[in-house]
């Protein structure tokens, strides 16, 4: 396959299904050489076999995100069996403890965050020293836009904690003139198993009834959003929390004023200081 990010090399979490596996599949079409990661052997088979029946390359290990051996391990035998990694989509998550605070499963709400927030620190923390030392490579994280005010969603704070990770990162790479970027991105609303869990499950009709009323996307938006970060024509974004309905060339535009202001990022706002004589 040839397309416009012919050449590099991909890394996929939670590509069995949902968004995952549409990310892979798109990386593809763009000419990537895709290693698709997720837990479950059988689903990592099946998107590997689409992206091949389309005359892409592609390849799967089965790991664990929240395992840093596993991680670790995954890494080493993407680089072994594929070269150098260029691009991480973190996709994986997790979203099971529904409910209130004092509702929800506090085994069930660590393992969000585990898989959420530890999962894509543990392979950002694999991939960023070969990326170091190329001096390139981009990385994107699958956020949500429930992670910006106030919300039911039980998961925001895993996913609010993405967004810092990526603020930081981006920040600690351009100090080290790495030529590394790093970008979150919120899917919106799609139509997955996850998803479908939210709004069938007993604790989601208790606690999400109004979900039931949100319209369900398709995976086209987010896919063409990725292609476009992992592309290079937006990195001067590096460190932004980017939804599907921002328009990512014009925001390019307007750098200067994002970064003066903070925009398309988590920021505390206060009233303004009292005039002092």
């Amino acid at each position: 396959m040839t397309g416009e990010l012919t050449g590099q090399i991909a890394v996929v979490t939670g590509a069995g299904r949902g968004i995952g596996r549409a990310l892979a599949i798109r990386f593809a079409q763009a000419g990537c050489e895709v290693a698709a990661v997720a837990r479950t052997d059988g689903q990592l088979r099946e998107t590997v076999e689409i992206i091949e029946a389309a005359g892409g390359r592609s390849i799967y290990v089965v790991a664990d995100v929240t395992n840093p051996h596993a991680v670790q391990a995954m890494v080493q035998s993407v680089q072994a069996d594929l070269g150098p990694i260029d691009l991480l989509i973190n996709n994986a998550g997790r979203a099971l403890a529904i409910g209130p605070i004092w509702e929800a499963d506090p085994d069930e709400w660590w393992l969000d965050i585990a898989t959420n927030l530890r999962g894509a620190f543990l392979c950002c923390r694999a991939v960023i020293p070969e990326m170091l030392v190329r001096q390139r490579g981009r990385i994107i994280n699958i956020a949500s836009g429930h992670a910006l005010g106030p919300s039911p969603y039980f998961y925001s704070s895993s996913k609010a904690a993405l967004l810092r990770l990526t603020d930081c990162l981006a920040n600690e790479l351009t100090l080290q003139e790495a030529g590394v970027r790093v970008f979150a991105v919120s899917p919106g609303m799609v139509e997955t198993r996850m998803t479908e869990y939210l709004f069938t499950s007993d604790a989601g009709r208790k606690w999400l009834p109004q979900l039931a009323n949100v319209p369900r996307g398709t995976t086209d938006r987010v896919v063409e959003l990725a292609v476009l970060l992992a592309s290079g024509s937006a990195d001067v974004l590096s460190g932004r929390f980017i939804q599907i309905a921002d328009n990512v060339l014009e925001m390019v535009q307007h750098v200067e004023k994002i970064r003066q202001q903070g925009l398309y990022s988590l920021r505390l706002h206060k009233l303004p200081e009292p005039n002092r004589p």
